[in-house]
């Protein structure tokens, strides 16, 4: 125990505020000074092994309750701090430490009120999802943190900004049509703006993929980034340069509620510019209908990655010069939702995008292959899906690599223009069905808004249903329901 400090001080004062002491009187009892004992009692002094006897003693304090660790409380602690909206609200481990040190009680508290809100939180979206199915408005959503804004803003509408693709081709026509992009690009930012651009070791910039110094008039791109990112955040530089009242129109049309908003609009904008001018629309298109959509050829065709390719599909919606309406979503391997988008909207109400059975999820054990699936919703919806692992930025030995997954889809109508369906199996005559007809696997838009019973897969019960608790009956399912 002497080898051991030992920092006691709110147990300290609740002891002696139970007992209705004083500091004075406290001190006097152990035989301290009472300034000693005020700097116990905010830790900045240890317990010695004979003040904790004479605690046993004379106020029959048991010595293990003082040294009991808060570990567990922290660690709870710690959860509702990471929650976005608290994350930057504290400046370290200190103050949660002194809190629940503090007060342990309060603390408790405050982890079951935080529970309950992310619990509430979790059914009121669900609610709000299963109503906007049915195809009714709905105003129950709380405040949205700006990412949460901009990404739904983005996924209700369709990914198509004319006024971009005009901007962007006009640009593209200042280059010629040989020359390669990225050196076009660099020697533009060069001539027009006297922006030079270098690559950086990772040593150097180890935590930005881009980063613009506006007194050196450099432009600095790390090299963990694959080739294919290097042109698109040249490009996503110069468009931006390029194109600022067009892409400030376009933020400004969208009506968002905040500068940090708009700011993460910019950058998706941004983003969509660089694919257009990476993957110019006329031509983009021409080849993926000569292509059937293969992305592996268009990604080939256009010096692109497959994200990016599968990313500029869903943009095709030019009036009078579509192509096929896919939509698209990214997810990682622990079911994190980066983004969706659709060249109509990201079918929200008719396909969902949270069922476990989509092959994007199974797509992180076959990393770099192509799945390909028809899947049919509860309401009878056919859609054609296609799934891939991504690579994300190089590593080093020590790190873990990112790794994501897109899905592409599209309604299963356009199979015979997608190169793709030939992926899918024959219908067996044997089974009767029907000639031509492809066997769909059966999904649902969320386990918690879908209601197929006996689902192997089902994660959680749906909120539509009450469980069906019978002791006499056990489903397949995990969660059973009446």
């Amino acid at each position: 125990m002497a080898e051991q400090k030992i920092f006691a001080g709110p147990r300290i004062r609740r002891v002696r505020n139970s007992k209705g002491l004083t500091q004075t009187a406290m001190a006097e009892g152990l035989g301290i000074s009472p300034s000693y004992l005020n700097l116990i009692e905010r830790n900045q002094r240890p317990l010695t092994v004979q003040l904790i006897l004479k605690l046993a003693s004379v106020y029959k304090i048991d010595p293990e309750e003082l040294q009991a660790q808060s570990g567990g409380s922290i660690a709870t602690l710690k959860e509702v701090f990471a929650d976005p909206l608290l994350a930057g609200e504290l400046p370290g481990d200190q103050e949660l430490i002194e809190i629940a040190e503090a007060a342990p009680n309060a603390s408790a508290a405050m982890v079951k009120l935080f529970r309950a809100y992310r619990e509430q939180a979790e059914r009121l979206s669900d609610l709000t999802e299963l109503l906007a199915r049915e195809g009714r408005a709905t105003a129950l959503s709380g405040a949205r943190l700006p990412i949460d804004e901009v990404r739904e803003t983005f996924e209700r509408r369709a990914n198509h900004f004319p006024g971009i693709e005009e901007e962007v081709s006009a640009f593209h026509a200042l280059f010629e049509p040989a020359e390669d992009l990225i050196v076009a690009l660099k020697a533009w930012l060069k001539r027009e703006h006297g922006i030079v651009v270098r690559v950086l070791p990772v040593a150097t910039m180890p935590n930005w993929r881009r980063r613009y110094d506006r007194h050196s008039q450099r432009l600095f791109i790390s090299e963990r980034l694959s080739p294919f990112d290097q042109l698109r955040e040249i490009a996503m530089e110069a468009c931006l340069l390029r194109m600022n009242v067009a892409v400030a129109g376009e933020i400004q049309a969208l009506k968002l509620s905040s500068d940090e908003a708009r700011r993460l609009a910019r950058f998706e904008i941004g983003r969509y510019a660089a694919h257009a001018l990476m993957m110019p629309y006329q031509a983009f298109l021409a080849a993926a209908q000569r292509s059937r959509y293969d992305i592996d050829v268009l990604r080939s065709r256009f010096g692109v990655s497959f994200e990016q390719a599968a990313n500029r599909l869903t943009t095709l919606q030019k009036p009078g010069s579509a192509g096929v309406p896919f939509f698209m979503l990214e997810v990682d391997n622990a079911g994190n939702r980066f983004r969706r988008a659709g060249a109509q909207g990201f079918p929200q109400s008719r396909f969902g995008g949270g069922c476990p059975k989509l092959a994007v999820h199974a797509a992180f054990t076959q990393p770099g292959q192509i799945l390909v699936e028809a899947v049919e919703m509860p309401d009878g919806a056919e859609f054609l899906t296609i799934a891939r692992t991504l690579e994300g930025p190089q590593g080093a030995f020590s790190e873990r690599p990112r790794r994501t997954a897109i899905l592409l889809g599209c309604d299963i109508g356009f199979r015979d223009e997608i190169v793709y369906s030939a992926a899918l199996a024959s219908a067996s005559p044997s089974r009767g069905d029907k000639p031509g007809h492809v066997p769909a696997i059966p999904i649902g838009p969320a386990c918690r808004l879908c209601e197929r019973s006996g689902c192997l897969a089902r994660a959680e019960p749906p909120v539509t249903r009450p469980l069906g608790l019978d002791e006499m009956v056990t489903g397949l399912s995990a969660f059973d329901f009446r």
